[in-house]
């Protein structure tokens, strides 16, 4: 048994397509149920910055800092990878979609959340380019993957961060990325969030002691749905014990317009710390 949960689109569907949540509060100021925020005007009241890599290769991406952000105290940080749609150099498209905003804003325990944007022409994984024909092992590295790692540590250097809760999270190729960040970097990660991706069955192992909440639509005619099941049946048979697989029926690609309003989803992964293997 997966253990799918099965949902039906309902009001939060339309919220999400408005991009407004309804009960987490206000921006900066915290939250508090009730109250309404406008995901689009949080997406803005992000920071826009490039990350350069020595070689000369730049990697915008957006930083939302709490806004009493205090040096003395250890915040978690939340990666965002974006889908192919949103690859660019504008460093604005991969907030296209700001749900996933909502994970990072609380008052009693605010977040730092980062949204790199992967250049036209590439992608955080070439497993993207290869699952039709079997996700058999990872490829080589890509070099906004390369940035993206990179651009972590110089963040981890700069302010002030809790290492054992960092979490990622991404869509469509992201939920590729985010796969892929976590093969690459199982010692990072406190938990991770891919919807709609897949990865390299073999490769679970690797990952198993990391908790995840993998969500799929079943109706997904871009990335089929079988991908996610069988992530979730290599984690468990590798061990793993705290993995969750919500697919929603009647959903079709686009699952991120309700997987970052699950209820639960932003208690759930804020509870994750680090685990060494």
């Amino acid at each position: 048994m997966l253990g799918k949960i099965f949902c039906s689109p309902g009001v939060s569907a339309l919220i999400a397509m408005l991009g407004i949540v309804i009960g987490w509060g206000q921006v900066g100021g915290g939250l508090s149920w009730g109250q309404e925020v406008d995901l689009a005007e949080v997406a803005q009241k992000t920071e826009k910055k490039v990350f350069r890599r020595a070689n000369g290769f730049e990697l915008p991406y957006r930083l939302l800092i709490p806004e009493k952000y205090d040096p003395a105290r250890k915040y978690p940080l939340i990666v965002f990878l974006h889908g192919a749609g949103e690859r660019g150099t504008d460093n604005e498209a991969q907030l296209r979609h700001p749900q996933v905003l909502r994970l990072a804003l609380d008052e009693k325990d605010p977040c730092f959340l980062v949204a790199p944007q992967c250049p036209r022409n590439s992608s955080w994984t070439d497993l993207l380019a290869t699952f039709r024909q079997g996700l058999k092992e990872l490829p080589p590295i890509t070099e906004p993957m390369l940035a993206t790692i990179e651009l972590l540590e110089a963040l981890s250097r700069e302010y002030s961060l809790d290492r054992d809760r960092w979490y990622v999270t991404g869509l469509s190729m992201g939920g590729f990325g985010t796969f892929d960040l976590l093969i690459r970097k199982p010692d990072w990660f406190a938990a991770g969030v891919p919807l709609c991706g897949g990865m390299p069955e073999a490769e679970a192992p690797k990952i198993a002691h990391i908790p995840m909440w993998i969500f799929h639509g079943a109706a997904d005619r871009v990335v089929p749905p079988e991908l996610s099941r069988r992530a979730v049946r290599a984690l468990q048979a590798a061990g793993a014990t705290n993995v969750r697989y919500t697919e929603y029926e009647g959903v079709g690609h686009d699952v991120w317009r309700k997987a970052y309003l699950e209820p639960e989803l932003r208690t759930w992964l804020l509870a994750q710390k680090r685990t060494p293997k």
